[in-house]
């Protein structure tokens, strides 16, 4: 419309526009690296406040306060920071926008008065040209004054596409097809370690050297050493937490690495150390919600680790509520729920990672009788501190600093005298004390 109405003024105009164009976006390239900044500082800020707030007896305790508000001050004046700068660029730009509508305007009523004296334009083309051009400027004012929340959607974006676009561990493998494996793993026949050495980065030591032992159907192998020794780090291994790892480890003759983490998962339920509880109710945290794990399946479960003997007794039983976390249950409780639920879960092979850790004697004294009738019934890999729980193990290995030092029965390694003669005597004294 501004070219029909007079091309000349139109030229006029339009030899303003490049430099407001690249101001544009040079001003949008920073907002967006500040944005970015902010998010991080952010994400910095929040989390370490959320850490303080869970931790905040212990930041109590030990009387850090100070230390821990000046660190997590440093966090919010590196927002502050770069928010001041977010603020700077937005203003700058609004009104360079601003500036240049009215400069604009001011020549083109000068050159278009002069024009008018001459002759050579009416004064109703003048006022209808600017008139239009205003409506040029009006959306680009408008625009330029959400540039900033527009970046901060895009760094937002950012922060984002990252996790997606992360690739899997998985991703990049030669896996076999789930079809052709579905006949093969349909029934647990073995798991063998040969020479498997793990490190979580090639610049870290390594957390496991050389391991080698094997596991048979209906067999129990039992992992016992010192804390960091390496015991959890080998059922992480083969429910595939970590993936990298040298050597071989072979599940029914096939690399576990070749198999989908989907496929392997069915054969194995784990039960760890740490326990976590979802705030409902007690069958569901037995039976996660799956379909195929029905009431009655779970109630067995129950049972079967003894856990029936105190839910019964709970207002509504197995609909009972619980708190976060299993707050309103003790710890015995908590950890008797676990063990239902990774009987529920139907793997062919039980992992317990220090299955009787943090719990009272009577406790202990139901699981270690749930775990008597699962040797019978399952093939196990028990992690313990307490030797009591796999003193009827067919393999114990005896692990320290990452390699296997020792290996046999029970009675074997008692008559060895060695590593794991020490810690029994330990455990001993640890329980007449």
């Amino acid at each position: 419309m501004m070219m029909y109405i007079d091309w000349q003024l139109t030229v006029i105009v339009m030899v303003i526009m490049p430099p407001v164009m690249y101001l544009t976006v040079y001003i949008r390239n920073r907002l967006r690296a500040m944005h970015l900044v902010t998010r991080s500082a952010l994400a910095r800020g929040i989390g370490y406040l959320q850490e303080l707030l869970h931790g905040m007896k212990t930041v109590q305790l030990y009387r850090a306060e100070e230390r821990v508000e000046k660190r997590y001050k440093s966090y919010t004046d590196e927002f502050l920071r770069a928010q001041k700068k977010i603020n700077k660029y937005d203003a700058i730009l609004f009104s360079v926008i601003s500036g240049v509508t009215s400069i604009t305007i001011a020549l083109l009523i000068w050159y278009g008065s002069g024009e008018v004296l001459a002759g050579t334009l009416t004064l109703g083309v003048l006022i209808a040209f600017i008139n239009t051009l205003e409506k040029v400027f009006v959306p680009i004012r408008d625009f330029t004054s959400q540039i900033a929340s527009i970046q901060s959607s895009f760094a937002a974006f950012d922060h984002i596409e990252e996790l997606f676009v992360e690739p899997t561990e998985e991703q990049g493998r030669q896996l076999r097809d789930s079809k052709e494996l579905q006949s093969q793993l349909s029934e647990f026949k073995s798991l063998e370690f040969k020479n498997v050495s793990f490190r979580y980065r090639k610049d870290t030591p390594y957390v496991l050297n050389n391991v080698s032992f094997v596991l048979e159907k209906g067999h129990q192998i039992a992992l016992v050493g010192s804390t960091g020794s390496g015991k959890s780090t080998i059922l992480r291994l083969i429910s595939r937490t970590y993936l990298d790892y040298e050597g071989s480890i072979l599940l029914n003759g096939i690399e576990l690495s070749e198999i989908s983490i989907a496929d392997s998962s069915r054969l194995f339920s784990l039960m760890m150390q740490d326990v976590h509880l979802f705030e409902a109710s007690i069958g569901f945290n037995i039976g996660l919600g799956k379909e195929a794990i029905s009431q009655d399946q779970i109630v067995e479960s129950a049972k079967f680790v003894y856990a029936n003997t105190f839910i019964e007794q709970l207002p509504n039983k197995y609909d009972f509520n619980i708190d976060k976390n299993g707050s309103n249950l003790s710890v015995g409780q908590t950890q008797l729920i676990s063990f239902a639920r990774a009987v529920a879960q139907g793997g062919q092979v039980m992992m317990l990672d220090e299955a009787t850790s943090s719990v009272d004697s009577i406790t202990e004294d139901l699981i270690q009788k749930a775990m008597a009738r699962l040797f019978k019934e399952k093939t196990v890999i028990a992690i313990a501190h307490r030797l009591s729980t796999v003193r009827h193990s067919d393999l114990i290995l005896v692990l320290e600093q990452g390699e296997v030092v020792e290996q046999g029965n029970h009675k074997q390694l008692v008559d060895q005298n060695g590593v794991y003669a020490g810690l029994l005597k330990e455990s001993i004294v640890e329980t007449a004390a």
